[in-house]
């Protein structure tokens, strides 16, 4: 087929992929929150000290939602760029850092390892900022709409990193619960 597709058939694939990675990626974040049991309600998270930056807990629910629907556009974008060069990276560094992201949770909130959490989203910010690279060489608009996402992956590494330094003896222990005796 020697045709290229036209300006409404594009739009038309983009919107059609919308519909998927949007919510696939909404519901694939929201699933790894509920498994981990990261709330503010979580009694482990509530008995951590937390740095003057930590924002309002009901900003975190609301940013995540904005940032993975941002980031279901960009998929979006990169699986319709059919024939661009670099495709299949952009895509696959775009899998690989949303892999690590979801790990990021039940690795904090589930298994209490908070330097292990930070080394994660160390390993997330290179993968995401390697996903924004490859995405601006095939659809610029897909790697600017990666860029807040960015900001706030690097936001949490610092959070996570203040959150560590005030709580070493938190690092992989789980929360006691009122009243229940610790044996040694």
């Amino acid at each position: 087929m020697t045709e290229l597709a036209s300006s409404q058939q594009l739009r038309a694939a983009f919107l059609r992929w919308s519909l998927v990675t949007v919510p696939a990626i909404l519901a694939l974040g929201f699933l790894s929150g509920v498994v981990a049991g990261s709330t503010a309600e979580n009694p482990w998270f509530q008995a951590l000290v937390k740095p003057g930056i930590y924002p309002p807990p009901q900003t975190f629910g609301i940013v995540w939602s904005i940032l993975y629907l941002l980031m279901g556009l960009a998929l979006a974008m990169l699986i319709t760029a059919h024939g661009a060069r670099g495709r299949g990276a952009a895509i696959a560094a775009f899998a690989v850092q949303l892999v690590l992201n979801l790990a990021w949770s039940p690795l904090f909130f589930g298994a209490y390892r908070i330097s292990a959490a930070l080394y994660l989203l160390l390993a997330i910010d290179v993968t995401v900022l390697l996903t924004v690279v490859l995405a601006a060489r095939v659809r610029p608009r897909a790697a600017l709409l990666l860029l807040p996402y960015l900001a706030w992956v690097l936001f949490a590494t610092v959070l996570n990193w203040q959150i560590l330094k005030l709580n070493p003896e938190a690092d992989g222990v789980p929360a006691v619960a009122e009243g229940q005796k610790i044996q040694l």
